[in-house]
């Protein structure tokens, strides 16, 4: 199933929606770019800036190896690292449909706190979870769901215009 359009009406523009979607997709760009010039430089670069769960493990049990800022900066990064264009087409798309409505509801500032925040605790959330997972945590999927939480919230009645797939084996 994939949105198209909803039918709630906005009556701001979406200044901070439309440079998160931007944000993205820029450091996606140049995440790919990383990719196709040094394979092991991505990927230290998802380690460096990725939510890697063991880290803040060992943080905690006294491990020297991390500092504070090395522990919180990609709680932040990591929401804005995607792992394939789908991934980001896919949460820039849900962005783009269902964001401006929040962002017209909150006002622009407190947009982009509720967006971070919800992130941030979705980022809280897999790393409880999984504590001691060495694979780096990316992608906005956890601040969109967020969005999308309030989207529902606060639109109940709003009708949202689907495409939806069939597949015959």
């Amino acid at each position: 199933m994939l949105p198209i359009k909803d039918d709630q009406p906005r009556y701001s523009t979406p200044y901070v929606n439309s440079f998160l979607i931007g944000l993205n997709i820029l450091i996606y760009l140049l995440q790919w770019m990383q990719q196709v010039t040094d394979p092991q430089g991505a990927e230290m670069f998802a380690r460096q800036f990725g939510e890697v769960p063991a880290h803040l493990a060992s943080f905690l049990a006294g491990s020297s190896r991390y500092t504070l800022p090395d522990i919180v900066l990609p709680f932040f990064t990591s929401m804005f690292l995607h792992g394939s264009w789908l991934h980001v087409l896919g949460n820039m798309w849900f962005l783009y449909i269902f964001g401006d409505n929040i962002e017209d509801y909150l006002g622009h500032f407190l947009y982009l706190v509720f967006y971070l925040l919800c992130g941030l605790f979705a980022m809280a959330t897999q790393v409880a979870i999984y504590p001691h997972s060495n694979i780096p945590t990316v992608g906005a999927s956890g601040a969109i769901a967020g969005v999308l939480g309030a989207y529902f919230i606060l639109y109940p009645r709003a009708r949202v215009l689907t495409w939806f797939f069939l597949f015959v084996f």
